[in-house]
């Protein structure tokens, strides 16, 4: 019971605190140069008033609004102030989650920068349900701009995979699944906002840290962010009990009620009826796919998956003697997922 407890107060910290500090690096023709974190900000959980199990009186609602966000800092700091903001044209966004990809897209546009004049080079990218690597080939082809965008191509897999490996049992503290989150409604479109946002970074002209703060701000206000965080919650109230429900504790997987598989090419926002634009469409997001010659971003890089036991490996890969997958693989096992969350579904009709 004690090593319960410890768990459950190491979830709450997690899962209150909004964001993990690091030193923000001085720029040097405005590229970071600090090596992140595959999590960099601790945000958010989906719903309002959520209750934490065997922690009676705690209760999140991990939301922000546009005037509290503050200033953009490349790994995170207290003044960003992150959680989840309602926009009428792309629907919920987890700055914590936008953020990340944007920091991952800048320190990965860095790495193959400077690795593009030795033509091959491998990233050893940690574990997250198994080793991650990556491996690219950087022809004479790839302009400087076809780098940018091949660095939101590998950020975006990166955060599909985060998605996967959660549902399989991987999470950040031992014993705390993480399943409870995986594919949450935001999350897949948060993740692609931030590619799109540090990519057009990278292009300015301006410092990084100054360029993503006023990229934001001005993607926000494009897809109509509501004024305030208590329109935001009266949005999120607006799907309790269709998109979530307050009757589980976090961190049940029942807490969300729908979750959003469909992660390629494009993205369009889930928004809540009634509080769409009553001016313009919802706004769609592409994943990056073509360099500028139009050739396909996915032949100059690889990311390696060697996948831990928790995954059903001989069910969604029969035909394998290794457990070793790359970001091609990640067909079977979003359709692993759709499948496991059938019978759950099921089960309960």
């Amino acid at each position: 019971m004690r090593t319960l407890n410890i768990i459950l107060l190491f979830l709450v910290f997690n899962l209150i605190a909004l964001n993990t500090f690091a030193k923000a690096p001085v720029f040097k023709a405005h590229q970071p140069d600090i090596k992140p974190h595959r999590i960099i900000r601790t945000c958010c959980s989906f719903g309002t008033e959520m209750q934490l199990f065997a922690i009676p009186g705690v209760k999140l609602t991990e939301i922000t609004s546009l005037e509290k966000i503050g200033n953009h800092h490349y790994l995170g700091d207290q003044s960003e102030q992150n959680g989840i903001v309602y926009t009428r044209r792309g629907g919920f966004i987890d700055m914590g989650h936008l953020r990340d990809q944007v920091d991952w897209t800048a320190f990965l546009y860095t790495e193959l920068r400077i690795n593009k004049p030795n033509g091959n080079f491998t990233l050893i990218l940690g574990r997250e349900g198994g080793e991650k690597t990556l491996n690219a080939l950087l022809t004479s082809t790839l302009t400087d701009h076809d780098l940018i965008l091949l660095a939101g191509k590998i950020t975006y897999d990166l955060s599909v995979w985060h998605e996967i490996a959660t549902w399989f049992g991987a999470s950040t503290i031992p014993f705390v699944p993480e399943r409870y989150s995986s594919f949450s409604v935001e999350d897949a479109y948060s993740n692609l906002l931030g590619v799109t946002i540090g990519i057009k970074a990278l292009q300015s002209e301006l410092p990084y840290e100054e360029a993503v703060t006023l990229i934001i701000d001005e993607t926000l206000k494009n897809l109509d962010v509501v004024s305030n965080e208590a329109e935001t919650y009266l949005a999120m109230e607006s799907v309790r009990d269709i998109w979530w429900t307050r009757e589980r504790k976090l961190p049940s997987s029942k807490v969300l009620l729908q979750r959003q598989l469909q992660v390629y090419p494009c993205l369009k926002p889930w928004l809540v009826p009634g509080w769409s634009s009553q001016s313009k469409e919802s706004s769609e997001l592409n994943v990056p796919e073509l360099a500028t010659n139009g050739e396909s971003l996915n032949d100059f890089y690889q990311l390696e998956f060697k996948l831990n036991y928790k995954f059903p490996f001989k069910k969604m890969f029969p035909e394998r003697k290794d457990r070793n997958i790359t970001q091609n693989d990640f067909d079977r096992l979003l359709a692993q997922v759709a499948t496991e969350l059938n019978k759950k579904d099921s089960k309960f009709r």
